[in-house]
């Protein structure tokens, strides 16, 4: 990688975007917060926040052509990271008080509630995540990670068998039930977690993205 890298944090009204433009800073990235559809396109790296309701994320979303961007983005092999909600909006649906709500369809399966006495599930927990992962390279097995959530995905449902590309590497963390905390599918990755909140080992993880865009 030469020079510096420039990533879209797409501002579609989704939560408070400027702690994750600071930690994208910090990252080694230069940031363009916005929603202009080519910026977006052509940027090293696309990042999708999201906070609050499955459905809003994705009128929002929708309003500024964010699921075709994300679309197109990743047909050319371009990079995505979704956070938090951001994860939640890139399967089928998600599944709120028994509202079905359809995500930007980009892996198959529902988000839904955890199994949890306590919601939400706010807070630091663990994660376990394989030893080859490029997300979490040099970062140690009992870190922990910051979480504030009550729905997730709980399954993973993409059958790669037979398949040329390499198999998604995936990252979960138990509250009430497993549950999804990251995804490396190629250029799309994904976490549950908040890294922008997440301290020193949120910013090592921001900063093997940025080191593969």
């Amino acid at each position: 990688m030469t020079g510096q890298r420039t990533v879209v944090l797409l501002d579609y009204g989704s939560g408070n975007v400027r702690s994750a433009q600071r930690a994208l800073e910090r990252a080694g990235a230069h940031v363009e917060v916005t929603t202009d559809f080519e910026t977006a396109l052509q940027a090293d790296g696309l990042l999708v926040p999201g906070v609050g309701a499955f459905d809003a994320c994705m009128d929002g979303l929708r309003a500024v052509r964010g699921d075709r961007i994300i679309g197109r983005r990743l047909a050319g092999g371009r990079p995505v990271l979704g956070i938090c909600v951001g994860m939640q909006v890139l399967f089928d649906e998600g599944i709120e008080f028994g509202v079905e709500a359809q995500g930007c369809g980009e892996w198959p399966g529902a988000v839904t509630r955890l199994p949890a006495p306590v919601l939400p599930h706010m807070g630091w927990n663990t994660i376990d995540f394989p030893d080859d992962s490029t997300m979490f390279a040099g970062i140690d097995a009992d870190a922990r990670f910051y979480f504030v959530h009550s729905y997730a995905a709980q399954t993973w449902e993409l059958d790669n068998v037979g398949s040329p590309l390499t198999a998604p590497r995936l990252a979960w963390t138990d509250y009430g039930a497993p549950f999804l905390a990251a995804v490396e599918n190629g250029p799309l990755w994904a976490t549950q977690f908040h890294p922008e909140k997440s301290g020193d080992v949120g910013a090592a993880l921001l900063r093997n993205w940025v080191a593969t865009l």
